[in-house]
């Protein structure tokens, strides 16, 4: 479902550093500036409306109410410390299709965000609960999984998402996902840049720790694009 790539340190003094510090926090998606730190203003460019964070998507309360609906579910499940492809430290997960109507109605407001009118969600939606001490490693979604919009609600702890460049790794974006906040990638941002969750230890954004409790992301995508006729 992934493809893996190689872990990059997280940018410290240095170019790269001095890059980031000169180049001023770009708003994305609607999200505010101070959530977004890239490596230079020809990453900002390339993913203004790719990339982006909504602070305080979720109120407490709904939060609260998603928590209840899933903690049943991930409760049957142990915490695992190897993913088949790599990808995941340190998680269980589960995907659900039905829904209290209370939950479905704060999906419906995440997909009438992230996605177009007219486009396809996946009925199934994606639950991802981590550790405290569990990570994501870079990587890129596949194309046969998913379509070209990701969007995900981030319950009980702030994190760090990396975004990396394929081509170029000096070319980086790193998102602050605030507690309640919804972030969305979508076209380069998920097809030509990796991304992560960084460990707890790394879990710095722009020189600031940012503590990684257990964190519950609740993941919403789009139907993959069928292939062009041969």
């Amino acid at each position: 479902m992934h493809r893996a790539a190689a872990r990059l340190p997280p940018p410290g003094p240095g170019p790269l550093r001095r890059a980031a510090a000169a180049w001023p926090r770009r708003a994305l998606c609607g999200e505010a500036p101070a959530l977004v730190r890239a490596s230079g203003p020809g990453v900002a460019r390339r993913l203004r409306g790719q990339a982006g964070v909504r602070p305080g998507f979720l109120s407490g309360p709904e939060e609260a109410a998603l928590g209840r609906e899933l903690e049943p579910q991930l409760r049957r499940r142990r915490y695992q410390f190897d993913h088949w492809d790599g990808a995941i430290h340190g998680f269980r997960e589960t995907e659900i299709a039905q829904w209290s109507e209370e939950s479905q109605e704060i999906l419906q407001r995440v997909r009438g965000t992230a996605f177009p009118p007219g486009m396809s969600p996946l009925s199934l939606v994606h639950v991802l609960d981590l550790d405290k001490s569990g990570y994501i490693k870079p990587h890129v979604d596949s194309v046969k999984f998913c379509g070209c919009t990701i969007a995900g609600l981030s319950l009980l702890s702030s994190s760090v998402m990396r975004l990396v460049s394929e081509q170029n790794p000096e070319d980086w974006m790193d998102l602050f996902l605030p507690r309640r906040s919804l972030y969305i990638l979508r076209g380069p941002a998920r097809y030509e840049f990796t991304h992560e969750i960084l460990k707890d230890e790394e879990s710095f954004f722009d020189g600031q720790k940012i503590p990684r409790e257990r964190r519950i992301s609740v993941i919403c995508r789009n139907l993959p694009v069928p292939p062009a006729p041969s």
